[in-house]
């Protein structure tokens, strides 16, 4: 045990008592520790973004956290995924900036890297990467001379055909080299996908052309009604698409199939902005529906009041009325 007198050498070696200083001895005092980083002093720590959404089909809870860096000049990201014993699955982590973007995945050890660069006002370079697979692309588009029109090369790597794509301002065009399978044997052949729009009979008419189907679409839309037939060839798939507005609030869609007679139909009310009611039903799965939301269906969860969307679902299959299920999903917001 020490010896506790004045004599003690453990207390000898102690600092002594402080003494009165002077006015003048204030001046030269040492500065406070926070001083010695005076680069530190106008630093801001970034405001994180924390979002939440619970899935009660799922019980998954679905995770972000993210915050703007480098005077917003690029966003960091970490979401996940862990359930209602706290078991977290499918961590990522993504880097966002205007040229380079990241997304590394903690699971599989794997990164995706994408890169956008202007060479100049009219010519943009594009690289993605799959460090893992030790695969990406590689894309270069350029601006032509006459307004809206634009010539992409792209090409996969280290092994692919390339492809290139002409846009105009009614739709765009692709060729690209293939190899298919024929009676065991490999063929190349020249792969031609591209759409078409154009303005017709107070609507729009397009064309879509993709592995050897086209697809014949007329939408016609005004402030209360919408009507939409599409046409699939040579499969001659017919189907059509009804709209009827009542009212600012009130909407009835209905869509119908004649090649399989299957048919949907959705009603959906808004009171406000922050409240929708949809109900509906889908001969495909016979199943009947109905669904409550609280708060911007479409928008962002910042804009909503409480920073907090929530659905209501309500499911009703046709053949088994006993087995219906009420299910909810909330998402929210902190602002940390």
């Amino acid at each position: 045990m020490a010896d506790p007198s004045p004599q003690s050498t453990t207390l000898s070696t102690s600092a002594p008592p402080p003494a009165l200083q002077s006015p003048t001895s204030e001046l030269t005092s040492p500065p406070p520790p926070c001083s010695v980083f005076p680069s530190l002093k106008g630093l801001n720590r970034p405001k994180l973004r924390v979002t939440s959404e619970f899935d009660s089909d799922s019980l998954l809870f679905f995770n972000k956290v993210s915050c703007k860096i480098f005077d917003n000049l690029a966003k960091l990201k970490l979401s996940f995924q862990n359930n209602t014993q706290r078991e977290v699955s499918q961590p990522q982590v993504s880097f966002t900036s205007k040229y380079v973007s990241v997304l590394y995945d903690v699971e599989e050890k794997n990164a995706f890297v994408k890169s956008t660069v202007d060479v100049s006002p009219r010519l943009q370079l594009r690289a993605l990467h799959n460090v893992k697979a030790q695969q990406g692309e590689i894309a270069m588009e350029a601006n032509l001379a006459e307004p809206g029109y634009s010539l992409e090369l792209s090409s996969p790597v280290p092994i692919g055909y390339p492809r290139a794509t002409l846009k105009f301002p009614l739709g765009e065009v692709s060729v690209q080299e293939k190899e298919v399978e024929e009676e065991e044997k490999s063929k190349r052949i020249v792969s031609v996908n591209g759409i078409l729009k154009r303005q017709a009979m107070n609507g729009v008419c397009s064309a879509l052309y993709t592995d050897e189907e086209l697809r014949l679409r007329y939408a016609y839309k005004d402030d209360a009604l919408s009507f939409i037939p599409t046409i699939s060839l040579p499969s001659n798939a017919v189907s059509f698409a009804f709209k009827r507005r009542f009212s600012p609030s009130d909407k009835l869609s209905y869509w119908y199939k004649f090649d399989s007679n299957m048919w949907s139909a959705v009603y959906k009310r808004t009171y406000g902005k922050d409240y929708k009611f949809k109900a509906g039903y889908d001969s495909d799965v016979r199943l009947g529906w109905a669904s409550l939301w609280v708060g911007d269906e479409a928008g962002k969860v910042k804009t909503t009041p409480m920073k907090m969307k929530v659905q209501f679902m309500l499911q009703v299959p046709q053949d088994d009325i006993k087995t219906s299920v009420l299910m909810f999903r909330v998402k929210k917001r902190w602002d940390l």
